[in-house]
């Protein structure tokens, strides 16, 4: 899911429509596909600046964090313009980016006794068979049942976000989420982002022509992103000492 806000569209434009881009999702997979791999080199270099100069790793990152939300912005307006050739290169950047803010993440569950890499692939494996799952049911959801997941799962994540930006603004001030609440929060992510999965596929055909699958591609790659750091956050509170 992209964001909120274009996630209440895509449904708004969804609502009594054919699909308009019956091939898009086929069409994006494999932008899908490369924005996961360099997502994963962008993480492999943040734990390498981790480990190797660990005082440059949080400037960096903060300035990683601004340039990929500006990033995102623009290249989002210029994928769903069908502008592919200029939105590429800048979703590849994206996608860099997100490795590298992922990395923090990723330290904290390589540090993690009973995580470390094995709950890695976990989590990876998890992403891959929700998108499995998600795919058949998604496919095959009716025009009510896709409707009142979406909004369902849209309203979820508002207030997932919510929750998490009180838990961030708590933390700013000292204030620790306990460990019971940190296993609700993440379970209550790795609830939604799998039920996002499962709503892609119902909604993107019916909001993204075929020539707009880097839109389609970028609206896969979040949710898939979003799941795979909630699995990650759910398996380290369940392994905090």
């Amino acid at each position: 899911m992209s964001n909120t806000s274009n996630f209440r569209e895509a449904i708004r434009q969804a609502k009594g429509q054919a699909l308009v881009g019956p091939n898009v999702i086929t069409k994006a997979l494999p932008y899908l596909g490369g924005g996961l791999v360099l997502t994963a080199l962008g993480t492999y270099g943040g734990l390498g600046v981790i480990r190797s100069n660990p005082g440059l790793f949080m400037p960096t990152f903060i300035g990683a964090m601004v340039l990929q939300l500006i990033l995102f912005f623009v290249s989002s307006n210029v994928a769903a313009k069908s502008n592919n050739s200029t939105a590429l290169p800048l979703l590849a950047t994206y996608s860099l980016l997100s490795g590298y803010t992922l990395s923090g993440i990723v330290f904290v569950a390589l540090g993690t006794n009973g995580v470390g890499i094995p709950g890695i692939g976990v989590a990876a494996l998890g992403c891959g068979v929700t998108f499995v799952v998600a795919r058949q049911i998604g496919s095959n959801l009716s025009d009510q049942d896709g409707l009142a997941l979406a909004q369902t799962i849209r309203l979820g994540i508002i207030a997932l976000f919510v929750v998490l930006l009180i838990q961030l603004l708590f933390a700013v001030f000292g204030i620790f989420t306990p460990n019971w609440l940190e296993i609700g929060i993440s379970g209550l992510g790795v609830l939604l982002f799998t039920g996002a999965a499962v709503v892609d596929f119902y909604v993107l055909p019916r909001t993204y022509r075929d020539d707009q699958y880097l839109s389609a591609a970028l609206s896969m790659y979040l949710t898939y992103i979003n799941l795979f750091v909630f699995i990650l956050r759910l398996l380290i509170a369940f392994n905090r000492d």
